[in-house]
């Protein structure tokens, strides 16, 4: 796909930041793998290890790390972070796109709700009573935005996103089509072996510059909100039960489940397919692996695992039978401890 865009090395810089190495002058109207490259693109190089590639890469242009100075002899951007700077450039290049400008003839808005100036919003969008869309946000085709929905200004939501009544969403938030923000948490009490629904009355608040991925979920609080703050990044497949707290610049994987009145710190990162119960604390700086089931409050911070690596299945299966006598054997080992302690006390 051909890009109008262009910026010189030096525009680069006078803009993000870093310094150049050779002809600061040089064009570049893409962002490209070293690999991939062609003449036009700009590449970069975050791990030491792949340096062999700029030999062979036919990249117009690079971004490394300042101590790479003189590695190559084609023209280079020189930043503090490589791999940083790089997203930045790439976000020049690649801005979002957005709908065409005005309201779609075949959207159904409701008089009472308020539309900022500047937006997009295209065809099947349903715009419910007393919702507020704030000025230059976009919303693409079949998304639902329900009764008294709040959202600030330049928020991009993609097609058939759904936002439930009294919900609201802050600046520069990104939503994923097919996400589902506000739906009723999984409440319910047992009576005479039948469940009743509790009716769940809390709404979901999104901070701003969040982004949601793809067929996320978020549910509205049983009585008190669901809190999403501001520059939270979540993948897509998420499950985020009801009251759940999620600290500022905290990033999690797809897959991810977690239960109703959970908090989570801030700048917290969480692996792919991450099980986390409710009414836990997870303090801020918490770096949770992958897979990782936690059960119960970490308060400090740290990196936390619990993952068994696979293996093959007939020693797996050994492995998970010795795993089910550890407390039996644990118990056995107390008390052999205690009969060689006390015969050490006779031999005295």
């Amino acid at each position: 796909m051909a890009h109008a865009i262009s910026y010189s090395l030096k525009e680069l810089t006078e803009q993000l930041g870093g310094s150049v190495q050779g002809n600061a002058s040089v064009c570049v109207t893409q962002v490209a793998s070293l690999a991939q490259a062609q003449s036009q693109h700009i590449a970069f190089l975050a791990n030491p290890k792949y340096r062999e590639q700029l030999a062979s890469s036919h990249a117009g242009a690079f971004i490394l790390a300042r101590d790479m100075v003189g590695v190559t002899d084609k023209p280079c951007i020189l930043a503090d972070n490589p791999y940083t700077y790089f997203a930045k450039v790439s976000t020049l290049f690649n801005p979002p796109l957005r709908g065409e400008l005005g309201i779609h003839e075949r959207a159904v808005i409701h008089p009472s709700a308020v539309i900022g100036a500047g937006v997009s919003i295209a065809a099947n969008v349903v715009i419910e009573r007393d919702a507020v869309i704030g000025a230059g946000s976009s919303i693409a085709a079949g998304s639902v935005i329900g009764q008294s929905v709040q959202i600030g200004t330049n928020a991009l939501i993609y097609a058939n996103v759904t936002i439930y009544p009294s919900c609201v969403i802050g600046s520069n938030v990104i939503l994923h089509s097919g996400c589902v923000i506000g739906a009723d948490g999984f409440g319910l009490a047992p009576e005479a072996g039948r469940w009743l629904k509790i009716p769940q009355i809390g709404r979901v608040i999104i901070g701003d510059d969040v982004e949601v991925g793809a067929n996320t979920t978020i549910d509205r609080g049983a009585l008190d909100d669901t809190v999403i703050h501001d520059g939270v990044k979540l993948d897509n497949q998420i499950q985020v039960a009801h009251n759940v707290h999620i600290g500022e610049h905290t990033a999690i994987a797809a897959c991810t489940g977690i239960a109703g009145s959970a908090h989570i710190g801030a700048h917290c990162t969480i692996g792919g397919a991450a099980m986390i119960f409710g009414h836990i604390e997870i303090a801020d700086k918490v770096n949770i692996s992958t897979n990782t089931l936690i059960t119960k409050s970490l308060p400090k911070a740290g990196t936390y695992t619990s993952a068994l690596p696979f293996s093959e299945h007939s020693e797996w299966l050994k492995n998970a039978v010795q795993m089910r006598h550890l407390d039996s054997m644990a118990k056995r080992l107390r008390a052999l401890e205690q009969q060689l302690a006390s015969m050490e006390k006779k031999n005295d």
